[in-house]
């Protein structure tokens, strides 16, 4: 992509992300990850509708009187966005490539967090970390963002989720809300989620492209893994090929799926063919309940 083409396309995702996150999303995202950057302010006798898990047990032990905990919230979180940008992102069936509506959704939580004045960070990764952008708030650090996404070309292609957990829990120190926006086409990364979300607020936001749900019967069709490199011709007309290809999805899908669970990880799937708003607004609200 051109510098020229790169800038109009900026320039277009920001036209339309910023009054989304304006009109839609600012109050949403403002709900949901409020109540994770909070700082503890006192202790005080418990009232009538009180929450339990606020009680402080120690002070109510000591005193035969039940005490709760009195938090406020932080005027400024630290939100991070942990992208994966591997070869599988320059894959599209319909009319984006996943790394353009990756793009999209990055912008649309920048400007959703800039408006509640939290500052964002990103982490850019393949089967390595490729680029670290430290946090900062502004319009122009979002632009920049924007433009990394478009236009960042890793060194390598794989995938590696872990790594990109590992080095997030050891550079940031202070807790902070993580969006993990991957297809999430890795395995073993169980662990180092879990982890993570121990110490930040981690929410996953898993992008996927519907052509790669099911092989269509073509006949026989070379295919280039974008990951590897790899070419292999497939006879994609055959039936046995395209109930293991089925079969190889569903387990994937099953291991995210019990993966997020395990972990305590709040995610929401993404298809690059329907409109992202409606799932990312309901996805905000589950979480504010």
């Amino acid at each position: 992509m051109e510098t020229q083409d790169i800038l109009k396309k900026v320039r277009h995702i920001e036209i339309k992300t910023r009054g989304l996150s304006r009109q839609v999303f600012a109050g949403q995202y403002h709900s949901a990850f409020k109540g994770k950057g909070m700082t503890f302010s006192e202790v005080r006798e418990y009232q009538y509708g009180d929450a339990i898990r606020d009680v402080d047990w120690n002070v109510t032990a000591r005193f035969n009187h039940p005490y709760v905990k009195v938090f406020e919230e932080e005027r400024e979180l630290t939100v991070m966005l942990l992208i994966d940008i591997s070869g599988s992102k320059d894959f599209g069936t319909d009319s984006v490539f996943k790394r353009e509506f990756i793009a999209e959704l990055a912008a649309v939580l920048s400007f959703s967090a800039i408006q509640n004045n939290d500052k964002i960070g990103v982490i850019l990764f393949s089967s390595k970390v490729e680029k670290f952008i430290p946090p900062q708030k502004g319009r122009k650090h979002i632009l920049r963002i924007i433009s990394e996404l478009l236009r960042f070309e890793p060194t390598e292609k794989g995938t590696n989720i872990s790594n990109a957990l590992e080095y997030f829990t050891g550079m940031i120190k202070k807790r902070s809300t993580a969006f993990l926006i991957s297809d999430f086409i890795d395995r073993s990364f169980d662990n180092a989620l879990m982890i993570a979300n121990k110490k930040h607020d981690v929410a996953a936001l898993r992008v996927f492209d519907p052509g790669e749900r099911v092989m269509p019967p073509m006949g026989l069709v070379e295919f280039a893994d974008p990951e590897t490199g790899e070419l292999k011709t497939i006879d994609t007309s055959s039936r046995k090929n395209r109930m293991l290809y089925e079969k190889w999805w569903k387990e994937l899908e099953e291991y995210q799926r019990t993966t997020f669970r395990k972990s305590g990880v709040d995610a929401v799937n993404l298809s690059t063919d329907e409109d992202y708003v409606q799932p990312l607004v309901k996805f905000f609200k589950k979480r504010s309940m």
